[in-house]
């Protein structure tokens, strides 16, 4: 504790950059994590990682700013009626690689690593300072029926609205978790120009304007790509909505947009996405529109520029995040944007638009030092061997409070695992703190989403929510607080999956891209809504092995309350699946004759693992897979009086 007061003090905000004190910050860094590692700290929490901008200049004229365009209305989209819960599939949305050649080839290499780094081990619970979350009002909302990833994304507004969409569609509740209303994307839009997938929403609540601003795309052609905006026409995002249509393909050079993200201030939103090509559908270069907001609040016509040619030097302009103010209001009339290499890195980028399109904006960069990350290979699913592509590690969620960029990603957290890192960036000074959150060799932890868990400026206390799978469970949503000290709750689980996820043909599906939060800005206490992707099947549409969204109000409760991490006291198999070493553990309450069987898929037993009384209590036992074919077998548990565990197995070459 003596070096960690020490450490933060010398990283404490401070116009004193000397040399001693640069010294003495790495000093302190490095011996806090030699301590933890010797002390056998786990990836759970992994320190603080304090990084300073480097040397280089700040970098201007960083990209090419277009001519001031128009978009009039395109369509004033009425309320609906109440509907049923979705109703029946119309689109079909495929799903495709979102990242380069050279990261499938880093995380092929992962994959091979953490397979022979697995091990089973849970989250430890924690004594801490921190606020253990606690859940409020939760739901389940959003199905998936058309295809795969999920994409989640929710807003929720002072007066308790909150909205949630997927690639599906778009569904309403209000704060007491009653359903209003849900509506697929053609069935929103109701045009019949619009014939290509739509797909990617994304929604904000402005709590400046009390209006909510959705952006969602459409197509993925140069000739079908379109941005498409839309405005709330009140604080009630059931009376209607603006929209406005926008280029997907705004340098005529045969490309559309994909992966876009949003950000608001005091007069204007900005929506930022990679351009691919259509011809080779490689990536061609990032964008960033600037549009008028407030004509969007009343159905005007709506000015709007773009940002092309952004400097790709050290690292490409790729998936630019938006930070919008954390806080109640907005911020402006300028705006941060942060990018990492998605491929690792152990730099990173601020992006700075200094002023409004009509007040002669320029874009400006630093390229800045931080911790290392990298790529992971794809995360296990209890039940199956369908990995979740874990993508690469772009910048997924931020926000700006009281001058620093709160920011998170997924990185490798060691030996090909996926982990989480937080980040706070000092606009002032560059520097950047980071923290890791994970646990290596167990569970991969993905496709994070961040919110500030505080009613004070100067608090920079956030929570933090993600996905999670392993080897020994389906797919499910958990959430994190990390206070203004950088110290670690446990993880609180906010839906377990009920089942593996088995969307495509390919042993590899899609996870994420995103998962969804909001802070209720008027709250007299802090509160943070979610919306997160868990392996669920849709019976009522017979739809198997998909994604379900379920949504939540997190609050905080005192450290010493028991975190709601799930104790593991079923029998468990692992890993599932299995290549050489397999794990049994099994809990019996007295002394009796248990035996371990392997069945193959006729029913026939082909191997007898274990036959023995074992002593009462929890017991661990390890098998080689020996001559076993690769193929699906089962795995029965079963004592004198019962059966503990019929358990699919997948072995594997």
């Amino acid at each position: 504790m003596y070096f960690l007061h020490l450490y933060l003090f010398f990283t404490a905000e401070s116009d004193c950059n000397t040399l001693f004190f640069s010294i003495m910050k790495s000093f302190y860094a490095t011996a806090i994590t030699f301590l933890l590692l010797c002390a056998g700290i786990p990836a759970t929490g992994q320190g603080i990682h304090s990084s300073a901008a480097d040397p280089s200049p700040l970098i201007t004229n960083a990209a090419t700013r277009s001519d001031i365009q128009s978009a009039p209305l395109f369509k004033d989209i009425s309320s609906s009626s109440p509907a049923e819960r979705w109703a029946i599939a119309v689109k079909s949305i495929s799903s495709r690689k979102h990242y380069t050649q050279d990261i499938e080839e880093i995380k092929e290499a992962k994959n091979k690593k953490k397979v022979r780094s697995m091990q089973n081990s849970e989250e430890s619970p924690k004594s801490v300072t921190t606020s253990t979350p606690k859940l409020g009002v939760n739901f389940e909302a959003n199905w998936m029926l058309l295809g795969t990833p999920a994409d989640n994304t929710l807003a929720v507004s002072n007066g308790g609205y909150v909205v949630t969409a997927n690639n599906d569609g778009i569904e309403y509740y209000n704060e007491s978790g009653t359903f209003l209303n849900s509506v697929f994307w053609y069935d929103f839009f109701n045009d019949p120009n619009l014939t290509a997938s739509i797909y990617d929403p994304k929604v904000i609540y402005d709590s400046g304007a009390d209006r909510f601003i959705l952006i969602v795309l459409h197509g993925s052609t140069a000739s079908t790509s379109k941005v498409i905006v839309c405005f709330s026409k009140s604080n009630n995002p059931m009376n209607g909505w603006w929209s406005y249509q926008l280029t997907g393909n705004p340098l005529n050079n045969n490309c559309w947009f994909d992966y876009p993200n949003l950000g608001i201030t005091n007069n204007e939103i900005f929506v930022t996405g990679n351009l691919f090509s259509s011809s080779s559908n490689t990536f061609n270069q990032a964008v960033v529109f600037q549009i008028q907001k407030n004509p969007g609040y009343t159905g005007s016509t709506i000015n709007w520029q773009y940002w092309k040619n952004l400097d790709n030097t050290t690292i490409n302009a790729f998936a630019l995040v938006p930070a919008s103010n954390g806080l109640q209001g907005n911020v402006g009339p300028d705006m941060y944007l942060v990018s990492t290499r998605s491929g690792g890195s152990d730099k990173m980028k601020l992006w700075h638009i200094t002023n409004e399109m009509d007040n002669s904006p320029q874009m400006t960069y630093n390229l800045i030092s931080t911790a290392s990350y990298s790529p992971s290979g794809d995360a296990f699913q209890y039940g199956t061997n369908d990995r979740l592509d874990n993508g690469d590690c772009r910048i997924q969620n931020a926000f700006y409070t009281d001058g620093i960029i709160h920011f998170v990603f997924h990185t490798d957290i060691g030996e090909g695992w996926n982990g989480i890192r937080y980040n706070r960036l000092t606009v002032s000074n560059l520097n950047i703190l980071s923290s890791s959150y994970g646990l290596q060799g167990s569970y991969d932890y993905s496709y994070p989403a961040v919110a500030p868990f505080t009613t004070s400026a100067s608090d920079k206390s956030v929570m933090i929510a993600f996905q999670r799978s392993s080897s020994t469970s389906y797919p499910e949503t958990r959430v994190v607080n990390c206070d203004n000290n950088f110290e670690w709750s446990s993880s609180t689980l906010v839906k377990a999956g009920e089942t593996y996820v088995d969307v495509l043909t390919s042993t590899d599906e899609r996870w994420g891209d995103y998962t969804g939060i909001s802070r209720k800005h008027n709250s007299q206490t802090p509160s943070v809504w979610l919306a997160g992707s868990y392996g669920a099947n849709v019976v009522s549409e017979a739809t198997y092995n998909t994604w379900k969204t379920w949504v939540s109000e997190v609050h905080g409760t005192p450290a010493t309350a028991i975190d709601e991490t799930r104790v593991q006291s079923k029998p468990l198999v692992y890993p599932n699946p299995a290549y050489d070493l397999i794990n049994i553990q099994f809990t019996t309450e007295q002394k009796e004759a248990t035996s371990i069987e392997i069945i193959d898929l006729q029913g026939k037993r082909v191997k007898l693992l274990y036959q023995d009384t074992p002593k009462p209590g929890e017991n661990n036992l390890r098998f080689n897979k020996g001559v076993l074919p690769a193929g699906t077998y089962f795995v029965i548990i079963k004592t004198a009086s019962k059966v503990l565990k019929n358990e699919k197995l997948v072995i594997l070459n």
